[in-house]
């Protein structure tokens, strides 16, 4: 399951630059983790999914990728990013 669509124009709304942006990294890292979060908790309670498991971890070194980009183009905002969600950087 995915996220729904009041969850995820919450977050759109809260991590985009401007009124019509929904493709920016932080947006995407935003929508991101809490895709994560979502998968993390059905794992929790169904720990033998293995095809959910690996979408995790696909969606987690998506997010990975999408941080590094950041950290190496506008690390300010990078770093507002991480400590917004609560990341380990």
């Amino acid at each position: 399951m995915t996220l729904s669509k009041d969850a995820k124009a919450d977050i759109i709304k809260e991590f985009q630059r401007d009124s019509s942006d929904t493709g920016s990294p932080e947006v995407q890292i935003g929508l991101l983790t809490g895709r994560i979060e979502y998968l993390t908790d059905h794992l929790r309670e169904h720990k033998k999914d293995e095809h959910s498991r690996r979408g995790l971890l696909k969606l987690v070194s998506q997010r990975r990728r999408h941080l590094h980009y950041m950290k190496h183009n506008v690390p300010a905002r990078c770093a507002e990013i991480i400590s917004q969600l609560g990341l380990r950087s």
